[in-house]
């Protein structure tokens, strides 16, 4: 056994596919089956179902999955530590989405890092799919996020809720128009937007994330859903206002987490993000609509 057999297996894990793995780790998809047979040669059992709709683990293989992430692991952390100044005890990986990053995780990494500064943190920008395939992959420690998906050997924990308010740069215009840029912020922001607006045509305008709709509001004009915690110092600088009687959507952030760790310094830092989305779900953001 070796890592790259290791890291090929979490792949397929992950993505449930021979071929979509290989793509991910730029090799190609007989190199995958190799490696995955001589893994499970090694091993003496079976770990995937292969047909044609893609790979799933077998019983045996669910129960390696974790065995399989504490092994890459601790060796990505071993190859990491080494090459660690000596004043630093370990290394943890903290990735999230860009709307979560935004106002909020800058301030609570600075918090964690004033209570375990002989700790390494590499902080990660990242969607859903790649937070997820870090975590179950094992080189993303904790990952947050608005969607996250359960999976064998991962925790899921629900840290606070935002709450997402439509927001325009001219509150004389009438609503809805052609410059409303509908914000992608996962299926159950599209189930209540649907809901409260079922005969709204698609909008002309469709991004990914919240950076992205506020810098085409700001520079062009136009509206959209954004977090009042990142509207908020906007609406008190007048770039953007408040559309009266609009709805307002509940938008829920979690953290994944190894189920199963025995890193105490990441029980620490688990503990210290719990503690500050407390906090944040008990944070009032003052009149943002005014």
């Amino acid at each position: 056994m070796d890592i790259d057999q290791i890291k090929t297996f979490l792949s397929v894990a992950a993505n449930g596919s021979f071929l979509e793995a290989a793509s991910r780790l730029y090799v190609t998809q007989s190199t995958v089956s190799t490696r995955i047979q001589r893994l499970e040669a090694y091993m003496g059992v079976s770990l995937f179902v292969r047909n044609r709709s893609g790979a799933s683990l077998t019983l045996p293989g669910r129960r390696f999955l974790r065995h399989a992430k504490t092994l890459l692991l601790t060796l990505e952390q071993a190859r990491h530590d080494i090459g660690l100044p000596s004043r630093y005890r370990a290394s943890v990986t903290i990735g999230a989405r860009i709307a979560i990053w935004e106002t909020l995780l800058p301030e609570w990494i600075g918090i964690i890092r004033s209570q375990v500064a002989d700790v390494s943190i590499r902080s990660e920008i990242g969607f859903e799919e790649d937070l997820m395939r870090g975590a179950i992959e094992g080189s993303i420690d904790i990952s947050m996020m608005y969607t996250p998906q359960h999976n064998p050997g991962l925790k899921v924990e629900h840290l606070f809720d935002e709450t997402l308010v439509l927001l325009t740069t001219d509150p004389e215009k009438s609503w809805p128009n052609d410059d409303y840029i509908y914000v992608d912020w996962g299926p159950g922001f599209y189930a209540q937007h649907s809901n409260a607006y079922p005969n709204l045509e698609r909008p002309p305008q469709v991004v990914n994330i919240g950076w992205l709709a506020v810098q085409l509001v700001i520079s062009n004009g136009g509206s959209c859903f954004l977090p009042i915690r990142i509207a908020a110092p906007l609406i008190k600088d007048h770039k953007l206002f408040h559309i009266p009687d609009s709805p307002q959507f509940k938008l829920p952030a979690y953290m994944v987490s190894p189920l199963d760790s025995d890193s105490t310094i990441l029980q620490q830092i688990l503990d210290n993000l719990r503690s500050l989305a407390a906090i944040e779900r008990q944070k009032n953001y003052g009149q943002w609509s005014a």
